[in-house]
C-alpha cells in the first residue's frame, strides 16, 4: 500500500503541466532518433545533457526517460520500412518486418510494434514497481566489500559479453577506468594523470566524456563511410490490424515481455538476447512456421515486446543499485551524478519524489508513445530523406557547443576533441563503447567502495571478501573469466580420450564393421584380394 501511495504521488508529480510537455518532447525526440540510424538515444541524452543544467532535475529525467523509451520503439520504424535497423536491439525485427513491408503489409507490421512495445512497456513499468523497492530494501543492507564485489561483478559481465572479443572489451574498460582517475585523489588530494595540465586537477567531466564518444566518434566513423544518396523508403498508410493479426499477435506480446525484462535487469543482459530468444521461440510455437522468413507478424510482435520490456528491466538496476547496464542508462546516471544526487539504494529513501515522479512519467510516456507512433509512422520515414552532412553537421555544432558550455572552458574543446577521437578508434577497431563509458562512471564509485573496506579491515586484503555475497559473486566472476578458457581444453581432452580409447578398443570394434563391408560389397573386395 506504501508504494501505490507513493507512485499516485509520482503521477500527481509527473502530471504537473510542465512534465507532461517534457514527457511529450521526449517520446517525440526518442521516436526521431531512434527512425534515424546511428543516432540512438544515448547519442540524444548525451547531447542534451549541457542543456539541462538549469532545468528541474524531475523534468530532465522524465524527458530522459521519454527519449530512451521512444529510441526504443523507434528504430522499428527503419528496420520494417528500410530494412535497416535504427537500434540494435531491433535487428530481429527487421527479418520479418521488411518481409511484410514489401509485401504490402508495412501498416500492419508498424502496428504491431507499437501497440507491442506499448504492452511491454506498460508490464515492465508494472514490475518496475513491484521489483525495484524490494532490490533497494536488499541492497541497503549490503555492507562495502558486497557493494564493491557487485561493481566488479557489473563491469566484468558487460565488458566479457560486447565486442567481437574479450581481451577488446577489457580493453575499451581499462580506458574507461583510467579516464576516471584522471585528477585528484579523493583521499590523499595527488594530482593523477594530469601532466601537470591544470584544467585535469577537477578530472574530465563525465558529459565532456560522453558527448565525445557517442556524438563526435559516431559522426567521425559515419562521415569516414558517408554515403550522399537519400534512403528509399516503402509509403505506408495509417497502420491498422485485422481481427487475425490481433489474434496472432497477443502472445507473442506476453512473451517477448517475459523474455524481455529479467534480461533488461541484469548486467549485459540488453535487448539483442531476448529478442532473439524471443524470434526463436515463435518460430517454434508459431501455427504458421512457414511464414517465418517471408513476413511472420508473431517475428515482429514478439522481439519487439522484448525490446520495450528490458528498457524498463533496465531501470531496476540503475535507479536500485546506481548500476547501469546500457550507454543510455549510463548517461541517465552521469546526469544524476552531474546534480549532485547519490545514485544508488538510498536514492528511494532521499529522493523519492524524484524517482516516483520518473517511474510515473514511464506510464505516461509509454501511453503518449502509442498515441503518437501509430498516426505519424508515414512521418517518420521521411526522416530517414535528410542528407547525411547536414544532419551530422548539427550534431557536431550541439556537441561543441555542449562540451564547451559545462565549465566554459576551452580547454574542454580540446578535450573533446581528443576522447572524439578515441571514440572513432574503438568503432575502427571494434572496441565496444559501452565499458568505457561504465569505466568512467563506475570506476570512481567502486575505488570509494575499496577504499572503505580497506579502512574496515585495516588495510587487510581478506576484507574484500569478508561477506558471504561477496564470496559468492567472486565465485560468479571466476566462472564467467574461466569457463571460456576451460571448455577447449575439456573438448581437447574428450578428443584425446576418444583417440586413445580407440587404439585400445579399435580392432575389437572396427572388426565387425569391416566385415560388413565385405558382404556389403563383396564382388569389389574379392577383385582385391584375388589380385
Amino acid at each position: 500500500m506504501d508504494t501505490l501511495s507513493l507512485l499516485m504521488d509520482g503521477f500527481a508529480s509527473a502530471l504537473t503541466p510542465i512534465n507532461l510537455l517534457f514527457a511529450l518532447a521526449g517520446v517525440i525526440l526518442g521516436t526521431a532518433v531512434g527512425v534515424l540510424p546511428g543516432i540512438g538515444p544515448a547519442m540524444a541524452v548525451a547531447l542534451l545533457l549541457p542543456l539541462t543544467f538549469g532545468m528541474e532535475t524531475s523534468s530532465a529525467l522524465i524527458m530522459f526517460a521519454g527519449i530512451y523509451y521512444g529510441g526504443m520503439y523507434g528504430g522499428s520504424t527503419t528496420s520494417i520500412l528500410l530494412n535497416t535497423p535504427g537500434e540494435s536491439a531491433t535487428v530481429i525485427t527487421a527479418i520479418e518486418g521488411h518481409k511484410m513491408a514489401k509485401a504490402g503489409r508495412a501498416s500492419q507490421a508498424l502496428a504491431t510494434a507499437a501497440i507491442g512495445s506499448f504492452v511491454a512497456g506498460t508490464i515492465g513499468t508494472a514490475l518496475l514497481v513491484t521489483v525495484t523497492p524490494i532490490v533497494v530494501k536488499f541492497a541497503v543492507s549490503l555492507g562495502a566489500p558486497s557493494y564493491f564485489a557487485i561493481m566488479v561483478l557489473s563491469l566484468v559481465t558487460v565488458t566479457a559479453v560486447l565486442g567481437s572479443s574479450k581481451v577488446r572489451g577489457f580493453a575499451a574498460l581499462g580506458l574507461g577506468l583510467a579516464i576516471g582517475l584522471v585528477g585528484m585523489d579523493p583521499v590523499s588530494g595527488q594530482q593523477r594523470l594530469t601532466f601537470g595540465f591544470a584544467p585535469l586537477v577537477d578530472g574530465i567531466d563525465i558529459v565532456v566524456v560522453a558527448v565525445a564518444v557517442f556524438a563526435i566518434g559516431e559522426a567521425l566513423w559515419i562521415a569516414a563511410h558517408l554515403r550522399r544518396t537519400p534512403m528509399r523508403t516503402i509509403p505506408v498508410g495509417t497502420p491498422w490490424m485485422g481481427k487475425e493479426d490481433w489474434k496472432r499477435s497477443w502472445k507473442p506480446w506476453l512473451r517477448g515481455t517475459a523474455f524481455g525484462f529479467p534480461f533488461g535487469a541484469l548486467p549485459a543482459g540488453g535487448a539483442e538476447v531476448p529478442t532473439f530468444l524471443s524470434y526463436v521461440t515463435e518460430k517454434k510455437l508459431s501455427k504458421h512456421p512457414e511464414e517465418f522468413g517471408h513476413g511472420a507478424i508473431e517475428g515482429v510482435a514478439g522481439p519487439e515486446a522484448a525490446n520495450n520490456a528490458s528498457a524498463a528491466g533496465t531501470l531496476t538496476p540503475m535507479l536500485a543499485l546506481g548500476l547501469p547496464t546500457n550507454a543510455t542508462a549510463a548517461v541517465m546516471l552521469a546526469f544524476l551524478t552531474m546534480k549532485g544526487i547519490q545514485p544508488g539504494p538510498f536514492l528511494f529513501e532521499n529522493e523519492p519524489d524524484l524517482v516516483w515522479a520518473l517511474i510515473a512519467s514511464l506510464f505516461i510516456g509509454n501511453t503518449l508513445l502509442l498515441l503518437i507512433n501509430l498516426p505519424l509512422a508515414p512521418l517518420w520515414a521521411k526522416l530517414l530523406k535528410i542528407p547525411r552532412p547536414y544532419l551530422y553537421a548539427g550534431i557536431l555544432f550541439f556537441a561543441t557547443l555542449g562540451a564547451f558550455s559545462v565549465n566554459m572552458q576551452v580547454a574542454d574543446l580540446w578535450i573533446l576533441l581528443l576522447i572524439g577521437l578515441l571514440g572513432f578508434a574503438l568503432r575502427r577497431f571494434g572496441l565496444p563503447v559501452l565499458p568505457l563509458i561504465l569505466g568512467v562512471i563506475i570506476g570512481p564509485m567502486a575505488e570509494e567502495q575499496l577504499r572503505k573496506t580497506f579502512q574496515l579491515s585495516s588495510g587487510s586484503v581478506t576484507g574484500i571478501w569478508s561477506e558471504p555475497l561477496a564470496v559468492a559473486i567472486y565465485i560468479i566472476i571466476s566462472i564467467l573469466l574461466l569457463l571460456p578458457l576451460l571448455v577447449p581444453v575439456i573438448r581437447r581432452s574428450r578428443g584425446k580420450h576418444d583417440v586413445v580409447a580407440e587404439q585400445i578398443f579399435g580392432e575389437e570394434h572396427h572388426e565387425p564393421k569391416h566385415k560388413a563391408s565385405v558382404t556389403d560389397d563383396g564382388q569389389s573386395q574379392n577383385g582385391k584380394d584375388e589380385s
